[in-house]
């Protein structure tokens, strides 16, 4: 479909093009000039800028690369120019008050850009050229009108360059290729999002693209786009586009759905979570002379590491059957025949035993028990691998009750137990009651964390 030219683009066409009759709407002889050279380079404009938008004075030519096009609505009222076709080494963003611009400055277009009398600014990490507006007394680049775009925008009389984007990884983008045409290969949208549009109607609308190791970059689409109803594809393979940033997060834009080839198999699964019996709780401490020195000590008596993603502690305080508070363990990994130490008070914990513990908690964490709670420890799926005291049961004055104390796992038992066993423990405390040792314990001298006994 060709799409009707509106009265400014009919204006610029006048001003740039001579337009012929053709059969095949080959259409539109370009207005070029070779009279023009660069001298200048993109380096040299930028480096003018010094932390505030500045007008350009110098009479300066830089010669670009166009990368971007409003062909498909993805992109609106700004060209994209990098300084070479191949491995470039720099982009700027050219604000323009031009609708329709595709038809005027195609992709791989050599341009021409005269700098003087440009505004020049930056948005995070994204420089920019173009006209000026203000708002509360701030002068920010804005777009260049439309009668001002062939004072300082130049086509030179050849056809252009074959671009070829950078292929670039998913995790190793950098400021580098900010305003500049990357690709990313093995790459696939989020499965969470699979079944959706490419954006909300009229809304700008960011989606997740990822690669087969989860690491992933924002796929930035406009709600006015041609294919802003389009469902987002369900392969893998390789997606070309502009990179931008704002902030601190990279964002890939597509010109239209031709920068899209998802047509081989999505990655496989990757197996995050894992269970074991060999992890287990080896120490609980409520030291008597020091309650910010309380910790609680798992182990893993296994041969290799585990992952502890999406494992839980979780706390039933006193007789409570609900639970009262959790340890989500997620991001780390203990490591085999090793100890993994965990306290709600870290800055006392080191202080008192002379090392940081793996993991700093919250007060009234599973870690924080005064010695009359019951904990369990619990694998992804939901399974019970091991569990201290009974649930439902207030630990005072029974076989677990470890206040002012310690309960420590006895060095023969090598798994965890779901069933609460007090033959597996010794258990120090305050009273003695129901076979336990009335002995309360000092912190550092009468535990061990990071040893097993």
């Amino acid at each position: 479909m060709i799409k009707k030219l509106t009265p400014l683009a009919i204006i610029i066409c006048s001003i740039l093009f001579s337009c012929v009759k053709s059969r095949d709407f080959d259409g539109l002889s370009k207005s070029c000039s070779n009279s023009l050279e660069a001298n200048a380079t993109f380096d040299e404009v930028v480096a003018l800028y010094q932390g505030e938008t500045i007008q350009i004075h110098e009479d300066w030519i830089i010669e670009g690369y166009v990368v971007s096009s409003d062909r498909a609505g993805n992109f609106f009222s700004v060209i994209h120019v990098q300084n070479h076709p191949v491995q470039p080494t720099k982009g700027l963003q050219v604000e323009i008050d031009l609708r329709d611009s595709h038809l005027v400055y195609e992709i791989g277009s050599r341009l021409l850009i005269k700098t003087k009398e440009l505004y020049l600014g930056k948005s995070g990490e994204t420089f920019k050229l173009g006209g000026t507006f203000s708002a509360f007394g701030n002068i920010s680049v804005g777009r260049l009108p439309a009668l001002k775009v062939p004072e300082h925008i130049f086509l030179p009389c050849d056809e252009g360059e074959l671009l070829q984007p950078t292929v670039i990884s998913v995790d190793s983008v950098s400021d580098l290729h900010v305003n500049t045409l990357v690709r990313f290969d093995d790459v696939e949208i989020s499965e969470d999002e699979l079944g959706l549009s490419f954006a909300v109607e009229t809304e700008e609308t960011e989606r997740t693209l990822m690669d087969c190791n989860e690491n992933k970059i924002t796929l930035l689409n406009s709600g006015f786009s041609d294919f802003q109803e389009d469902i987002l594809p369900e392969g893998n393979g390789t997606i070309t586009g502009v990179l931008l940033k704002d902030g601190n997060d990279f964002q890939l834009v597509i010109r239209d759905l031709d920068d899209i080839d998802f047509s081989n198999e999505r990655c496989p699964e990757i197996i995050t979570e894992f269970t074991s019996t060999k992890v287990f709780i080896s120490e609980l401490a409520d030291p008597n002379n020091n309650s910010g020195a309380r910790f609680l000590e798992l182990y893993n008596s296994g041969s290799e590491p585990l992952d502890l993603n999406q494992w839980t502690l979780r706390r039933y305080t006193n007789a409570n059957t609900e639970v009262s508070s959790t340890i989500d363990l997620s991001g780390f990994v203990i490591a085999a025949e090793s100890s993994f130490v965990i306290a709600p008070n870290p800055t006392e914990f080191e202080f008192i035993y002379g090392f940081a513990p793996d993991l700093g908690v919250s007060t009234n964490s599973p870690a924080d028990s005064n010695g009359d709670d019951n904990l369990e420890l619990v694998d992804p799926f939901g399974t019970v691998i091991d569990v201290f005291g009974i649930i439902g049961e207030d630990g005072s004055g029974t076989n677990h009750e470890f206040e002012d104390g310690r309960a420590f796992r006895n060095a023969e038992i090598i798994e965890g137990n779901p069933n609460y066993t007090f033959g597996e423990w010794t258990i120090f405390n305050d009273t003695g009651d129901a076979g336990t040792i009335d002995q309360p314990q000092n912190a550092p001298e009468d535990f061990s964390p990071g040893l097993r006994d």
